[in-house]
């Protein structure tokens, strides 16, 4: 056999994506070129990989049990790169951190200029919703959380980053009626809420509660870019953060809804667990921040306080 690690790199996303085009989009090649090694691949070996059934990719049993010694081969070359750069000085591992989804907003910013200083680290970035963070900053699977509100049954330390402001949006510009009262303003929006366990829709309700107002109206859908486009479709209003929005406010795509106690305003902290040891990239991380949040803060997202 004679077979490549490009081969078996691709193998293996096949395997994870059961389909050529995505394996092509996630490994940044043609379609022809995955389909080539593809076929070179399995020219190796006497029984079958992969079965095309329906115009869709399925994996054989064989092919299952390559793909995971394929990945097991692809983890020991990537820790003999690992191991190259620690012996040339260099910060070298995986760096994993869990972020809420609104979070995908914010951390690459400030983790950008740190990945391209050190390029032997290789970031592991997992975005769900808050109760998931929570879960995995609990079992010890990441290094760090990004969150606006941090989970309040466990103990932790953290960085504060910027501030998080988050509004009434709408697609029109309405405004609360001469004599009306906010409770009659609601009552009359069809509202659009996150999932359980996310952290916009904990905003959301606490404010409502917190302004005793009532609703009849809602929808429930599972990502901030799904309410974003809710609301654009015309489907009704959501308390959501700026951050995510910044191109339909300036188109006048999106308004702010001017009402009463908002925005709330929140802080994006990076978040881990106290007295957690932390890893040689990890501190170097915690460094990097504390010298450069506030002028990345500024430089990209200094837009928000137009609006606060």
């Amino acid at each position: 056999m004679n077979f490549t690690l490009n081969q078996l790199q691709i193998f293996l996303k096949v395997v994870q994506t059961r389909s050529i085009t995505k394996a092509s989009d996630a490994l940044n090649l043609t379609q022809p070129a995955v389909s080539i090694q593809l076929r070179n691949f399995q020219d190796q070996f006497d029984i079958p990989l992969t079965e095309i059934i329906g115009r869709r990719v399925h994996i054989t049993t064989f092919g299952k049990e390559v793909a995971l010694t394929a990945e097991k081969i692809l983890e020991q070359v990537q820790t003999i790169n690992f191991k190259t750069h620690a012996f040339k000085g260099k910060l070298a591992g995986r760096l994993r951190i869990a972020s809420v989804s609104t979070g995908k907003y914010v951390m690459p910013f400030f983790i950008t200029d740190f990945l391209k200083d050190n390029p032997g680290v290789e970031l592991h970035l997992d975005v769900s919703n808050k109760f998931q963070v929570s879960e995995a900053l609990e079992k010890n699977e990441t290094d760090f959380a990004i969150v606006s509100i941090p989970p309040k049954h466990l103990l932790i330390d953290y960085v504060d980053l910027m501030k998080n402001h988050l509004f009434l949006i709408g697609k029109e510009p309405i405004m609360l009626k001469k004599g009306q009262s906010l409770q009659d303003f609601f009552q009359a929006l069809t509202l659009i809420f996150r999932e359980e366990g996310s952290g916009t829709r904990q905003v959301m309700e606490r404010y409502l509660s917190q302004n005793g107002l009532k609703f009849t109206k809602r929808m429930e859908l599972t990502s901030n870019e799904a309410v974003k486009q809710a609301i654009l479709a015309g489907f009704g209003y959501s308390i959501m953060p700026l951050i995510g929005i910044r191109r339909e406010l300036l188109g006048e795509e999106l308004h702010i809804i001017p009402v009463k106690n908002l925005p709330v305003v929140s802080n994006w902290q990076l978040i881990w667990m106290k007295g957690k040891r932390h890893s040689p990239i990890a501190e170097a991380l915690l460094k990097h921040l504390e010298k450069e949040k506030e002028a990345i803060a500024k430089k990209f997202f200094g837009w928000t306080e137009r609006y606060s």
